[in-house]
């Protein structure tokens, strides 16, 4: 899946040499992190492929069979070499009768697990192939599902809109999205619950108790995605359904989507480090397999640049933004995603008190899309200045709107007036989507037509921008992005890789680690 793209081509005059180096010096400083998560993996990436095999459920205490499983591996023969040869070599030679018989007598610790060798291991390594591509192949039919009901409907033009629900209950949930969605919404955004990125587990079932979100579960993902289904026929347009594969349960989550088919997936490569303190190995093998799973799965991901904007200043921090665009580039086409699923993310968070801020505004925008002209980007509306005046909420998303249309962004998450005052009644919905349409209704095809004066002030700050993007790629280079993140590089936020919430879940793999998930998607590589 790919969104249609308004390109700016040419109008900065970017140098194609500067813009090359930038990519060379990106890819210089993720090769290393892409052998660190190949190197290792994770108890959620173990977790992962026991779902694509299909162990979902949870025992009587809620705790998931995947967690007691891997849990019970891990304590017994340690997961150095994968949980799956363990697993299947006890199915294969006990009295179990699935995947979830095993995980209810491992919790009993009435199974003795071992990492077999020779034909044993070869017999077990192909038992869970064939589990695991079961699994892929439920994805692959709902991508290809996606697919036959986007040409069945149609596709809304681009931009899409994109729209948060967020009550904590997946059924009023249900009900503001198909709302949003006859008011004009193309992308249902579902907000998780505050904190669950730091759970090292997914909640069982449908959840009504989420606070400023609700818990990413599968059921509430198969609740959505059929609602969103129902009403995308009612319109005669398909409407697309967002959640997050972000922290510590990150590659369960990009499965479940994959499963349920989940359209778009915020997934950032660093937002978890910088901003929920998750260890930063975790996080870059965490994020190698979900993407790769992406990729599977048709799945648009959504990258977390705006976050930066949030703790650092806009005008000052711009080409740490630029920076960390190139590197989810580099780690999402490595990881296998083609450019018609980088959602790479960028916002309008100058102070509106700045002099010529819109002007910086519209170059920090041309210059995204100029970088990536065939990246469905997603413009972030402005949050950190907003006061609680809701007139001024209300024109300063008008200008915000107005930058999308100028500069052909793909993705508009529609902004509200009332940010920073209560959470936004359906009203205060409705006005923002009114503002939006009028804009874009406006403005037409404005994008065409809006050329800065060469070497003027828009283009030199562009310029800038980049210059300053691959200087900072430059030094990351001689120090390592690790060591960067842990000097607090990006968004200000210190991170040394030895810390943060998860470190306990990293296993640097053995010379026998098996992982069907990992030997199946790496074959998927393109897409």
């Amino acid at each position: 899946m790919s969104a249609p793209v308004r390109t700016a081509e040419g109008k900065l005059s970017l140098d194609p040499g500067t813009v090359a180096r930038a990519r060379a010096l990106a890819a210089r400083v993720g090769r290393p992190v892409v052998e660190l998560a190949r190197s290792h993996t994770t108890v959620s990436v173990e977790r992962a492929t026991l779902r694509l095999a299909g162990l979902n459920g949870a025992d009587s205490e809620g705790i998931p069979w995947v967690n007691r499983l891997v849990d019970t591996v891990a304590d017994s023969v340690g997961l150095e070499h994968g949980v799956c040869l363990p697993v299947w070599d006890a199915l294969r030679t006990g009295p179990y009768h699935d995947l979830t018989g095993l995980a209810a007598h491992a919790t009993a610790r009435t199974v003795r697990f071992r990492v077999p060798e020779g034909e044993d291991a070869e017999l077990a390594a192909q038992a869970a192939h064939d589990a695991v591509a079961r699994g892929l192949a439920a994805i692959d039919a709902q991508r290809a599902e996606r697919e036959r009901l986007v040409g069945e409907l149609s596709d809304p033009p681009s931009p899409w809109l994109y729209l948060i629900v967020a009550t904590g209950d997946i059924y009023e949930d249900i009900r503001q999205a198909q709302a949003a969605a006859r008011g004009g919404a193309d992308v249902i955004a579902v907000i998780r619950s505050t904190g669950q990125s730091l759970l090292d587990y997914v909640p069982q079932g449908a959840t009504r108790e989420g606070y400023a979100g609700t818990y990413a579960t599968q059921e509430n993902f198969r609740l959505m995605r059929a609602a969103l289904d129902e009403v995308s026929a009612e319109l005669g347009r398909y409407i697309r359904l967002t959640n997050y594969a972000s922290g510590l349960c990150m590659p369960e989550i990009a499965a479940l989507a994959g499963l349920e088919r989940l359209d778009m997936m915020l997934n950032d490569s660093m937002y978890g480090i910088l901003f929920r303190d998750i260890n930063p190995v975790r996080t870059f093998v965490d994020q190698r397999f979900s993407r790769q799973l992406h990729a599977r799965a048709g799945i648009v991901i959504n990258t977390g640049e705006d976050n930066y904007l949030t703790t650092a200043d806009a005008v000052d921090a711009a080409h740490t933004v630029t920076a960390s665009q190139l590197l989810n580039e580099y780690f999402a086409k490595e990881a296998g995603l083609p450019d018609g699923q980088l959602g790479l993310g960028h916002a309008f968070e100058i102070d509106p008190d700045r002099p010529d801020s819109f002007r910086l505004e519209l170059a920090h925008a041309m210059l995204a899309r100029e970088l990536f002209p065939d990246a469905p980007l997603k413009w972030m509306p402005p949050t950190r200045h907003m006061t609680g005046d809701v007139f001024r909420g209300y024109l300063l998303n008008g200008f915000f709107n107005l930058a999308g249309a100028l500069t052909g962004q793909n993705i508009l998450l529609v902004g509200m007036m009332t940010e920073a005052v209560v959470t936004p009644f359906l009203s205060d919905r409705d006005l923002a989507l009114r503002n939006v349409r009028y804009v874009l209704g406006s403005a037409g095809a404005l994008a065409e037509d809006f050329r800065p004066a060469p070497g003027g002030f828009i283009a030199g700050r562009a310029h800038q921008v980049l210059d300053e993007a691959v200087e900072l790629l430059e030094n990351i280079c001689d120090r390592g992005l690790l060591h960067a993140i842990g000097q607090g590089t990006f968004g200000g936020m210190r991170r040394p890789s030895d810390g943060g919430r998860g470190s306990d879940g990293v296993v640097r793999r053995a010379p026998g680690y098996r992982n069907p998930a990992a030997d199946l998607l790496e074959g998927n590589k393109g897409g």
